[in-house]
């Protein structure tokens, strides 16, 4: 199997892929094509079946596995498939694996790692409180487990929310030992429970899109939300250390630019958004990295606005 990743113009593709997302468009001269999105684990390419009503094309939906013979083009610098023959494949005929991302790291090992850390916790509340969500919530587990942080941007594959949740969390245990004003039991609960909104907002792969709530509230609201609520379920649970704990998550994206309701109010949430953003833009730079096959300077990117340059050929 050719991966997306590594197709270059000229190729000429003959494999199965799973369709992300299909789309019947009209060009100027009105005449009908479809525009499909065509996934593996390795990323995405935009496809177009110029001739949708040809012997050759099967009808598929979203989420399909299709066999797809065409060629790879290039339009305004992006890989491009000209798709001549699509065939919906059966169950049997492909494994799953190949076509969702999957993060690197082992799941069950992240977990464990996460839950160890869980058990540090002495405040009584907190601890209570994270175990209630990580150890007792069956469905809440599963869900986190298998998230994505993300739809694009970073740590947008399965496994994505656990591993992104556990180097924040991991950044912010640091920041106590280097800086003592930080109270660790709050910033390392936040820091665990800061992107749980994201088991809401952001549906499971295959699909891994917008869910209406997710649209209408997004995952801070949703998170400081199920918070809010965990902890009115705790008898005692002090009504300063909710309303802490919720600011932090409130505050976890730092500028109401960037989407965040709240700005950082206390240090704890200082140090949890520093960890937040630092943990997104090391990752979606080893993620731009990784797509590079010509190193040296890439052009302009809109995420870092800046030139980006590989310099892995200089070590």
């Amino acid at each position: 199997m050719k991966f997306i990743k590594d197709l270059t113009p000229g190729d000429r593709i003959a494999d199965i892929y799973m369709c992300k997302h299909k789309q019947s468009a009209t060009t100027k001269n009105g005449k009908e094509y479809y525009s499909v999105i065509l996934q593996d684990k390795t990323g995405t390419v935009d496809a177009k079946i110029w001739e949708p009503n040809s012997d050759g094309i099967d009808e598929f939906d979203d989420t399909d596995y299709i066999d797809v013979f065409g060629e790879v083009t290039s339009f305004n610098g992006a890989i491009q498939v000209n798709v001549k023959r699509a065939r919906k494949c059966h169950e049997g005929e492909y494994d799953p694996s190949l076509y969702l991302p999957v993060s690197s790291k082992d799941n069950d090992e992240m977990y464990k790692e996460l839950l160890g850390i869980i058990g540090t916790i002495k405040n009584p509340y907190l601890k209570k409180l994270l175990e209630e969500f990580f150890i007792q919530d069956e469905a809440f587990i599963t869900a986190f487990r298998k998230s994505s942080a993300a739809k694009t941007v970073h740590h947008g594959f399965i496994g994505g929310l656990l591993e992104h949740t556990l180097s924040v969390t991991k950044l912010c245990d640091y920041f106590c030992t280097a800086y003592p004003i930080l109270k660790r039991d709050l910033l390392l609960t936040a820091a665990i429970c800061h992107d749980i909104g994201k088991t809401r907002e952001l549906s499971l792969f295959p699909t891994n899109d917008y869910t209406d709530e997710g649209q209408f509230l997004g995952h801070i609201v949703m998170g400081a939300e199920m918070v809010g609520d965990k902890a009115k379920e705790i008898p005692d649970f002090p009504v300063l250390l909710r309303q802490e704990l919720q600011h932090c998550i409130l505050a976890h994206h730092g500028e109401y630019e960037y989407g965040s309701p709240k700005k950082p109010s206390i240090v704890e949430a200082v140090a949890l958004n520093l960890a937040d953003n630092t943990d997104a833009k090391m990752e979606t730079f080893t993620e731009l990295l990784g797509n590079i096959t010509t190193p040296g300077w890439q052009g302009y990117n809109k995420f870092f606005e800046t030139n980006i340059y590989d310099s892995k050929m200089d070590m």
